[in-house]
């Protein structure tokens, strides 16, 4: 209980910086591990250490969940080719690269230690980088493989770590017998989270109540991860996979339920972020007191690690861009790889990984170089989150490598919209014919028909050239001063006393709902 202060100031402190990042346009995630460093080391304030157990079951299924709801299915699939290569293959390389420079360089260092400092550092977090993409307007095919690439490689190096620390304590794995963990995992994370996505979506169906389907929404994670865990299954794999299926099968929902969802799970991930990013930070000073001799060889070591994951990303994007048998178009440009190469930010999953190793080995002995691990971890964290993030957004402006999808968007989007408002005419006109309606009712059922198929063009036009406001933007403009003026006088009404806050609210959560109508780009 003596800890709960400490939290509530962690969290408010963190949501503090996040909005002032929002606020001037900066990183939010650079600006708090910044945060966090100065922090750390200003006196009276407490250790933030990383609890595994809390960083692998409270924080990461919910961001990943998050993540998953919102990414493409279809993108995804379309990009399945690079995503895997970069979650599986480029995991596993780094783990193997990394793990063998700070074996060389530090002669005390064992291998079977090195090799779980490099699962450790080996996957990337995209949340920093996905963050700074979408705000400098990426290609969207980059964002999908980024996004993708975070779902998944988690699950990679777990998996590889579990086998790493198992051969370290002594209940170590064959070649063969870590392959059959890796399998295992993989395919059983994904059976685990195809079942959970399968029967939460007939759950939510036969509750029919927007509460009830969100807060059972709010538990997927949570019951996703433990249940595959429990069966030796990939819990990171599981939750991402129970959250594609049920992003996907979400425009199927009652609408007050993704309304509530999105909202809902921006929360969370705002907070969440914020947390983890100041977090990482936080943990500087801690670490460095664990080590307790000279931090000289290993901060050299940290220089080199980083450096060899930095390259070894690169170098893998690359040669693997252009290798046979891909399907498709031509390859995309370099530059494209160049910055996907440059997105290698690690976070606060290497963190978590680091402070879960064991304290002993089997035999009772202490696990060898384990605070050295630990600070290694936090260096090449630390050094990819400072490098990348404060270089990412000239490279990309710099390379000129932004999204060209807003055109081709709206053209879908009017084609769409044409053929739905002529679905929705004829199936009016056949209502109308069964149950007659007073003409003006009937009219104005037509007229919002038309406004829609109307707003799509509208948009395909100002996307090709300025074409000064549209109707459909003077209505928009229009009808929020209207709805404005309307909800002053309800306010002025409650204030003197003539309706009731529970008449209030409700008013308002209709006007509210138009408004956010009226807000979309």
């Amino acid at each position: 209980m003596h800890e709960l202060p400490h939290t509530v100031f962690l969290l408010c402190g963190a949501l503090a910086v996040s909005a002032v990042a929002r606020r001037f346009g900066a990183p939010a995630p650079l600006l708090l591990v910044v945060v966090g460093l100065a922090v750390s080391y200003l006196p009276g304030v407490p250790d933030y250490r990383i609890e595994p157990d809390v960083v692998l079951l409270l924080v990461l299924p919910p961001l990943l969940y998050s993540a998953a709801l919102n990414s493409s299915t279809t993108g995804i699939r379309a990009n399945l080719r690079p995503i895997g290569l970069l979650a599986v293959g480029l995991v596993l390389l780094s783990s193997v690269s990394c793990g063998l420079v700070a074996w060389w360089l530090l002669p005390d260092l064992a291998l079977g230690p090195a090799l779980v400092l490099g699962a450790v550092i080996a996957p990337p977090d995209a949340v920093a980088a996905t963050a700074i993409g979408r705000r400098l307007g990426l290609p969207r095919r980059i964002m999908t493989v980024l996004s993708g690439e975070s779902l998944v490689n988690d699950a990679t190096a777990l998996t590889a770590y579990r086998v790493a620390v198992a051969a370290v304590v002594g209940a170590g794995y064959t070649v063969l017998g870590g392959i059959g963990v890796f399998l295992l995992a993989a395919l059983g994370g994904l059976a685990v989270g195809l079942l959970v996505g399968v029967l939460v979506h007939r759950i939510r169906r036969l509750l029919r109540d927007e509460l009830m389907e969100s807060a059972v929404g709010l538990v997927v994670p949570f019951a996703a991860y433990l249940f595959a865990e429990h069966v030796h299954a990939s819990g990171v794999l599981a939750v991402v996979v129970a959250g594609l299926y049920l992003g996907h099968r979400a425009p199927v929902s009652d609408p007050a339920t993704r309304l509530q969802d999105r909202a809902v799970w921006n929360a969370v991930d705002t907070l969440l972020e914020a947390v983890v990013f100041a977090l990482i930070g936080l943990q500087l000073s801690a670490v460095v007191r664990g080590v307790g001799h000279d931090l000289a060889p290993l901060v050299l070591t940290g220089i080199a690690v980083t450096a060899t994951a930095v390259l070894t990303r690169a170098a893998w994007v690359f040669a693997t861009l252009h290798l046979p048998g891909r399907r498709g178009p031509d390859p995309p440009p370099w530059q494209w790889a160049a910055v996907v190469s440059w997105a290698g930010m690690r976070g606060v999953v290497s963190l978590a990984a680091a402070a879960g190793i064991p304290v002993l080995t089997e035999a009772g002995t202490p696990f060898p170089h384990r605070s050295d691990v630990q600070f290694l971890a936090l260096f090449v964290t630390l050094a990819t989150l400072l490098l990348h993030g404060s270089t990412l957004p000239w490279l990309i402006r710099r390379l000129d490598v932004r999204g060209r999808e807003d055109y081709t968007d709206a053209l879908a989007e009017a084609q769409a919209q044409h053929t739905a408002a002529r679905a929705a005419e004829q199936r009016l006109e056949e209502l109308l014919a069964e149950q007659p309606v007073g003409e003006q009712v009937a009219e104005a059922l037509r007229g919002s028909i038309r406004q829609r198929s109307d707003q799509a063009w509208e948009r395909l036009g100002r996307s090709t050239e300025e074409l000064g406001e549209s109707p459909t933007a003077a209505y928009r403009r229009l009808r929020a001063e209207v709805l404005a003026a309307e909800r002053a006088v309800f306010i002025r009404f409650r204030d003197e006393r003539r309706i009731d806050d529970e008449v209030l609210r409700r008013v308002l959560h209709d006007l509210d709902l138009e408004e956010l109508a009226l807000r979309r780009d």
